[in-house]
């Protein structure tokens, strides 16, 4: 694995590169040599948070963790993926994703211990088309964090979504 560290408002010491780098390194197991593990570590106030990133074939394996020390945010991230990915070796690892070759053989081929997602619910309603602005205020008004609608704009469906500090993410589709 090629891990590569970045830091925002932190200055990043040799021993936090090797604590990231140690813990890290116990994901081995699951890819292949090639694979890309991007860090950033940051700092704002008494928030001490480690964002990984594991980019797959079109596919994203990503943790972010948050604690008041960078060290337990370092253990907690490693831990959370490392549960993803045993919770979705199969799916993963299935030649319907895609993705087979970025993961190890001792992965793929191990036991599976997954549990199976199960969809509950399902839900149907009409997309008028609405500007990402009015989507929110919509979203808003369901109580919902995020909301799908027919982008009057661009025709295309897109998901507004509430971040932290009462800001709105907009997701739009690549073509």
């Amino acid at each position: 694995m090629r891990i590569t560290i970045t830091g925002r408002n932190i200055e990043l010491t040799e021993g936090l590169k090797e604590a990231v780098e140690d813990k890290l390194r116990k994901l081995e197991k699951f890819f292949t040599p090639d694979t890309d593990v991007f860090v950033t570590l940051s700092v704002e106030k008494e928030r001490q948070k480690i964002e990984v990133t594991i980019p797959i074939k079109g596919h994203v394996i990503r943790s972010e963790q948050v604690s008041n020390d960078m060290y337990v945010s370092i253990d907690l991230v490693e831990e959370v993926i490392e549960r993803q990915l045993r919770k979705y070796r199969t799916k993963l690892a299935s030649k319907k994703m895609n993705v087979a070759d970025s993961f190890s053989e001792e992965f793929i081929e191990g036991d599976a211990d997954d549990e199976e997602v199960q969809i509950v619910r399902t839900k149907r309603f009409g997309m008028k088309p609405m500007y990402p602005e009015d989507a929110c205020v919509q979203m808003e008004l369901t109580g919902h964090d995020f909301f799908v609608f027919r982008n009057a704009e661009t025709d295309e469906v897109n998901v507004v979504y509430r971040r932290k500090g009462n800001t709105y993410g907009l997701i739009e589709p690549e073509c």
